[in-house]
C-alpha cells in the first residue's frame, strides 16, 4: 500500500493546518463555545469559500470529487485544534448519506446549498435503547397516501440545533432489530411536530434529543430504496467513524507533544522531569499509541476506499484501537502535567475530555472489540 499523500492532498493538509493555527486557539474555542449555537458561522463560511464542504461529492453533485483520505487529512488538523463546526455531523454523515441515496432533486436542493455553506444538516441514528446497534431502530415511519408519518425519538443528535434538515433512520417495516425494513428520510428541522431539547456535551460540542410526533414527509425525502437504507446508513457510518479517528490521531498528536515540552521545562529535585527514565518510557508509550493508531486508520481508510464491506472488520479494529489509545494518551498526559492537566485554563484536559467522547460516538472499544471478535 501507497502511504503517501498526493500533491494536492498535502496542500490542503497545510491549509487546514494554517487555518487551524490562525484561528483555534484555547480562548477562542472556548468562547466560540459557549456562545450562540456553538460554532463560528463565520469559520464554516470559510470553510465553503475553501472548497472544504465539497471535497467528498462528486463533481455532478457540485463537489471535487474526493473520498474518505481527503476527509481524514481534514480532520486529524481539525483534531488538532479541536474544532467545532459541525463538519463530521453535516458533511460527512448526513451529506455522505445524499450523496449515496438521494434524488438528483435532494441532492441538487441540499447538497449544493451545503457545499455552499448555506445549509447544515445532521444526523438521526441513535435511540434510548439502541446503544450502539444501527439496526436496533424503534422510530416508525407509517406511508398515508404519498407520505410517510413518522413518530419516535432520536438521542443525542449532534449540532442539531443549527441544522436545516435532519437524515432519520426509520423502522418501515419488520421487527424493532432488523436490518431489513430500515429507511432514511430527509425531514425539515422546522417540521412540525419535531421538537428539540438542546444541550451541551461534556467536550465543549452541542446535541439534541429529537421527538418526532405524528411528522408529515413527503416520499421524495426518502434516501435511497424504502426497507433498504441499512446499507446507506452504514457506509455513511463508518466514513463517520475514519473521520472521527483521524480528529482523535489529531488530538493525540497534541496530547504527546504538549506533555514532552512540559516536562523538559518542568524541573524537580533539580532536574527536568524528562530526565527520569521511567517518565521516558511514559512519553514512548504514550507515541507508540499515537503511532498505530494513525497507521491502523491509513490501513482502514485505504481499505474503505477500495471496498468499503471489505473494509468492515478493519474499521471495527480501527475504533477499538483509536479508543484505547486515546484515553490511555490523554491519561498519562493529565498525570504529567499534574492537577494542572485538568484545569480550564490548560488545553490539556479539553482534548483528553474530547478523546472520551470519540470513543463513545458510534460504538466505544468494548462494542468494536466484540464486533471484531465476532466477524465473520
Amino acid at each position: 500500500m501507497n502511504f503517501e499523500l498526493s500533491e494536492e492532498q498535502k496542500m490542503i493538509q497545510q491549509s487546514v493546518e494554517r487555518f487551524v493555527q490562525e484561528n483555534y486557539d484555547l480562548p477562542t474555542r472556548v468562547k466560540l463555545s459557549g456562545d450562540g449555537v456553538g460554532f463560528s458561522k463565520e469559520y464554516w463560511n470559510s470553510m465553503a469559500e475553501l472548497g472544504w464542504l465539497g471535497l467528498p461529492f462528486s463533481e455532478d453533485d457540485g463537489g471535487f470529487g474526493g473520498n474518505q483520505i481527503d476527509v481524514i487529512v481534514i480532520m486529524e488538523q481539525f483534531g488538532r485544534g479541536l474544532v467545532l463546526e459541525p463538519y463530521l455531523s453535516s458533511v460527512v454523515m448526513a451529506g455522505g448519506a445524499i450523496k449515496r441515496g438521494g434524488s438528483d432533486k435532494l441532492k441538487q436542493e441540499f447538497l449544493s446549498s451545503l457545499i455552499e455553506g448555506s445549509k447544515q444538516l445532521c444526523f438521526g441514528y441513535a435511540e434510548l435503547q439502541s446503544r450502539f446497534d444501527l439496526d436496533d431502530v424503534a422510530t416508525t415511519a407509517k406511508k398515508e397516501g404519498d407520505t410517510y408519518v413518522i413518530n419516535g425519538q432520536k438521542s443525542m443528535v449532534l449540532n442539531a440545533e443549527s441544522a436545516d434538515a435532519i437524515v432519520v433512520s426509520v423502522r418501515t417495516d419488520g421487527a424493532q432489530v432488523d436490518k431489513n425494513g430500515i429507511s432514511l428520510f430527509l425531514v425539515d428541522a422546522d417540521s412540525k411536530g419535531v421538537e428539540m431539547e438542546n444541550f451541551p456535551t461534556v467536550d465543549g460540542l452541542r446535541a439534541s434529543e429529537i421527538s418526532f410526533e405524528n411528522v408529515e414527509v413527503d416520499s421524495s425525502r426518502l434516501i435511497g430504496p424504502i426497507n433498504e437504507g441499512f446499507g446507506i446508513l452504514q457506509e455513511a457510518t463508518n466514513d463517520a467513524i475514519l473521520a472521527l479517528c483521524a480528529e482523535a490521531v489529531g488530538a493525540m498528536e497534541v496530547l504527546y507533544k504538549d506533555t514532552v515540552e512540559y516536562t523538559q521545562q518542568r524541573e524537580q529535585f533539580d532536574h527536568p522531569l524528562s530526565d527520569f527514565q521511567v517518565l521516558q518510557h511514559r512519553m514512548v508509550d504514550m507515541f507508540m499509541e499515537y503511532e498505530q493508531s494513525k497507521s491502523m486508520l491509513l490501513r482502514a481508510t485505504l481499505e474503505t476506499v477500495q471496498d468499503p464491506i471489505a473494509a468492515q472488520k478493519t474499521i471495527h479494529g480501527l475504533k477499538y484501537l483509536v479508543g484505547k489509545s486515546g484515553i490511555f494518551v490523554g491519561e498519562n498526559a493529565v498525570q504529567l502535567h499534574g492537577g494542572m492537566g485538568v484545569t480550564e485554563e490548560l488545553r490539556v484536559g479539553h482534548y483528553f475530555k474530547r478523546l472520551i467522547v470519540i470513543d463513545s460516538i458510534l460504538g466505544n472499544t468494548d462494542f468494536h472489540l466484540q464486533k471484531f471478535t465476532n466477524f465473520d
